[in-house]
C-alpha cells in the first residue's frame, strides 16, 4: 500500500469507526436505549441524580455525546431523558450541548473522510451537480438553519450532508446550537412530564412535534429560513 493509499486509510478511519459502532449498536443497545429502559429504571436515576447532581450532568452529557456521535438508537429517549432528570431548564440546554458536540463529531469525521474530496469533485462539475453546490454554497446559513428546524430531516442526514459540500466548522456548529433549540425544548418539555406518565402506565407522544400548536411555528421559522433564498432568486429574476 501506497504512502498516499495510508493517509487516505487514516483520514477514513474515524467515520468507518462510526458506521462500524452504529452498525453494532443498532443491533445491540436497542433494549438498552428506550422507553421502557428509563421506566423500569427511573427511581435509581432521580436517587443518583439527587446524591451526585454535577456527576450525573456530566455523566448524561458524555452519554449522549456517544449516542449522537454514532448514530446509535435513542436519541430521542435521550432528551426525554433529560427533560426527565434536570426538568425543562436546564434539560434543554444540557440536551443541546451534547448534541452539538456529538453532531461535530460525526460532522468532522465525515469531512475528513469523503467530505474535501467530494466537495472538489462537485467543484470540479459542470452541469446540475455544479449548481447544486454553488446553491448550497451561496446560501449555507438558510439551508444549515432549514435541515435542523424541518422535523422530517433525520438528524444524522442533517450531520452529514453539510460535511459533503464542505460546510465550514464554525458554521455548523453554530447553525447545529441554535437550530435544533426548538425541536430540543419541545421533546425535553415532553420528558419532564415524565413522571406523571409513568404513574399512569402509558408512553410519552412523541409525534407532539407534528401537534399543529407545535408544527406551525416551526414551520414558521422554515419560512424564515427559506426567506433569504426567495429574496435572491426574486432579485436574480428581476435583476435588482
Amino acid at each position: 500500500m501506497t504512502h498516499t493509499e495510508m493517509s487516505g486509510l487514516r483520514k477514513k478511519l474515524p467515520i468507518l469507526i462510526i458506521v462500524a459502532v452504529a452498525a453494532l449498536g443498532a443491533i445491540t443497545l436497542r433494549d438498552y436505549l428506550s422507553f421502557d429502559a428509563l421506566r423500569d429504571n427511573r427511581e435509581a436515576l432521580i436517587a443518583f441524580r439527587d446524591a451526585n447532581y454535577l456527576l450525573a450532568v456530566l455523566g448524561f452529557i458524555a452519554i449522549y455525546v456517544v449516542i449522537v456521535a454514532f448514530s446509535l438508537p435513542g436519541a430521542a429517549i435521550a432528551t426525554l431523558t433529560g427533560g426527565f432528570l434536570f426538568a425543562t431548564f436546564p434539560g434543554f440546554l444540557y440536551n443541546i450541548i451534547a448534541a452539538t458536540i456529538g453532531a461535530t463529531m460525526i460532522f468532522s469525521a465525515a469531512r475528513m473522510g469523503f467530505g474535501d474530496k467530494l466537495a472538489a469533485k462537485m467543484e470540479s462539475s459542470d452541469g446540475m451537480v455544479k449548481r447544486i453546490k454553488d446553491g448550497i454554497d451561496e446560501n449555507q446559513w438558510s439551508v444549515l438553519f432549514l435541515i435542523r428546524l424541518v422535523p422530517a430531516v433525520p438528524f444524522f442526514v442533517a450531520n452529514l450532508v453539510p460535511a459533503l459540500v464542505d460546510v465550514p466548522l464554525r458554521r455548523f456548529v453554530i447553525s447545529t446550537f441554535f437550530g435544533i433549540i426548538p425541536g430540543s425544548v419541545v421533546y425535553t418539555s415532553v420528558g419532564a412530564g415524565l413522571g406523571e406518565v409513568f404513574e399512569r402506565g402509558e408512553t410519552p407522544n412523541l409525534g407532539i412535534i407534528f401537534e399543529p400548536h407545535i408544527l406551525l411555528p416551526i414551520l414558521g421559522l422554515c419560512a424564515l429560513a427559506l426567506l433569504p433564498i426567495a429574496l435572491k432568486a426574486l432579485r436574480g429574476k428581476e435583476g435588482i
